[in-house]
């Protein structure tokens, strides 16, 4: 059975940075797309950014330059890396694990205050 824990959300102000991390279990997350979402306050899900099993990366235009993603596979995680944090970025993040079946993390929450 495939579990992705992700963790590292929290409280941070405006121009600050967070670091998310997504662990699985029952699978090799280096052999899959992998990707991160976020679903803001009465907003629907949105790609954030992915990771292809090369290691090519994709973003979402509203996060790119400030958001990067990437795999350890020596502790079979996902990272996504968080810098010049914006209000809007206030959401709960998600891990996406995709193959023949999707795979969700229950995620993680960030706000972005002062």
């Amino acid at each position: 059975q495939v579990q992705l824990v992700e963790s590292g959300g929290g409280l941070v102000q405006p121009g600050g940075s967070l670091r998310l991390s997504c662990t699985a279990s029952g699978r090799f997350l280096s052999n899959y797309v992998m990707g991160w979402y976020r679903q803001a306050p009465g907003k629907a899900r949105e790609l954030v950014a992915w990771i292809t099993r090369g290691g090519g990366t994709n973003y979402a235009d509203s996060v790119k330059g400030r958001f990067t993603i990437s795999r350890d596979n020596t502790k079979n995680t996902v990272v996504l890396q968080m810098n010049n944090l914006k209000r809007e970025d206030t959401a709960v993040y998600y891990c996406n694990l995709q193959g023949p079946t999707d795979y969700w993390g229950k995620g993680t929450l960030v706000t972005v205050s002062s």
